[in-house]
């Protein structure tokens, strides 16, 4: 039987490599319009600002790499980084041929796209669709979109890093790409989609990304359950913190198209939330190293990089709605509430979220979507209305329950079809060689011999 399921997994990838060359060919044969532009329907220097945004929301997905990468064992850096790097592949793909329709095709009843409606980019092309972005051609717009859509599973993976096998999350991120992101992504932001009708604001994916993310990262760790007690119980200190600190650079670097490109144009709007992106998350760096002291530690450069990104993911939903004093208590609030969460978790439950992505941008996103209800600019509860701050409550509840129980549900039809927990061996090995035979360092006799009667025993992958 293993000889048969060791042999049986060239010929599954072989038909998965022909499926992929299959769609490439539809692509380049299939003709499907492309509208061009007339004269004087574009904007120049949106159209400047959107390409550079989408190249900085691009280059996020890099830094969530090094961010990730560098706060796990050595052995593990390697996979953790590809798991963000082969998002890049995987969700472009599917984004070009469904999962934009999916996003943005015509609505049905509010709650998903019409995934044929611009499928293979149909009616995609350099002309503008005012229902969207007037100024810039269509085709930048689904540019922008699709570096949401690719960051925000690679998001998921800091919450079973170190014990995931590397097709199982693969499979993962088709089905949540597919089934929870774009269902989202239709919701908030198609003009039809029901929360966007309802008044539910999110800027810049506040909930579309970060509280998807988070909370299907919540139901992650719960279903992989827990690494080897080996792992858990021995002490150890982030391996790399450049790593980090350059992930963090990266990210906030980033963090400007996210947010600022969310203004679809070179505007007021782009400044505004520019600045309220910086404000909040240096604001989120200060106060968790404050309380890192407070608590009677040492001010450490992981703990200010998380803050930091705590601050952006707590403004994102509310970037282009509050003032810059409002983006300050943002990033506060939000680094106080996930820095207790991270504490909690660690100190009352053995939930193994291996890099705390819950307490970070899953409360960061409850945060800044509970606060942009009470601060949004004209339509806040503070402006005396509660009306708006009332669906967030409502649309939140909804959001979780569909991510989280949606996720749960797709996590395990993964594991039940291809397999989501790498095997005991494998993880004490190190997911680099088990599952890519790389590796960051140079590897003695001993662990070549430990490697390869891994090998021989038919539990590497």
């Amino acid at each position: 039987m293993r000889n048969q399921t060791a042999s049986s997994r060239p010929s599954r990838t072989l038909l998965l490599l022909l499926v992929l060359v299959a769609l490439a060919l539809v692509a380049a044969f299939v003709r499907v319009p492309h509208p061009a532009a007339a004269p004087g329907a574009l904007n120049g220097a949106d159209i400047a600002w959107m390409l550079t945004a989408s190249a900085l929301v691009l280059l996020m997905t890099p830094g969530l790499s090094f961010f990730y990468g560098g706060m796990v064992r050595p052995k593990n850096v390697i996979s953790t980084m590809l798991q963000s790097f082969v998002a890049l592949g995987v969700v472009s793909v599917l984004f070009y041929f469904v999962g934009f329709s999916l996003c943005y095709g015509t609505s049905w009843h509010g709650l998903i796209g019409n995934p044929l409606t611009f499928a293979l980019l149909r009616d995609v092309g350099t002309a503008p669709n005012p229902v969207f972005a007037a100024g810039i051609p269509f085709v930048l717009f689904f540019a922008f979109q699709l570096k949401f859509a690719i960051i925000t599973p690679a998001l998921i993976t800091g919450s079973f890093a170190e014990r995931v096998r590397f097709k199982g999350y693969l499979a993962f991120m088709v089905l949540f790409s597919l089934l929870i992101y774009c269902p989202l992504a239709h919701w908030t932001w198609h003009p039809e989609g029901f929360l966007r009708q309802w008044g539910v604001l999110d800027f810049a994916g506040g909930t579309v990304v970060h509280i998807s993310a988070g909370v299907a990262a919540l139901a992650g760790a719960l279903v992989l359950g827990q690494r080897s007690a080996s792992l858990r119980t021995s002490s150890f200190s982030t391996p790399n913190v450049p790593y980090v600190l350059l992930g963090t650079g990266l990210l906030w670097f980033g963090w400007f198209g996210f947010n600022a490109g969310s203004a679809l144009g070179a505007n007021e709007l782009a400044a505004l939330s520019f600045v309220n992106t910086n404000l909040a998350s240096a604001a989120a760096l200060l106060a968790w190293v404050l309380v890192e002291v407070v608590r009677g530690g040492k001010p450490t450069a992981v703990g200010a990089c998380t803050g930091a990104v705590v601050g952006l993911v707590a403004i994102t939903p509310a970037a282009g709605y509050v003032d810059y004093g409002q983006s300050i208590l943002f990033g506060v609030l939000a680094a106080l509430i996930s820095h207790a969460a991270v504490h909690w978790k660690n100190a009352r439950t053995t939930i193994d979220d291996t890099l705390d992505v819950f307490p970070c941008h899953g409360l960061g996103g409850i945060v800044g979507m509970l606060l942009t209800g009470i601060f949004a600019d004209k339509v806040g509860l503070i402006h005396g209305s509660a009306t708006t701050f009332g669906y967030h409550v409502l649309g939140l509840v909804i959001v979780v329950g569909y991510s989280f129980g949606g996720s749960w549900l797709l996590l395990k039809l993964t594991d039940r079809l291809v397999g989501l927990r790498v095997k005991l061996p494998e993880e004490e090995l190190g997911l680099d060689l088990s599952q890519h035979e790389e590796s960051t360092y140079h590897i003695d006799e001993e662990f070549e011999r430990t490697y390869r009667r891994a090998a021989q025993e038919k539990v590497v992958n």
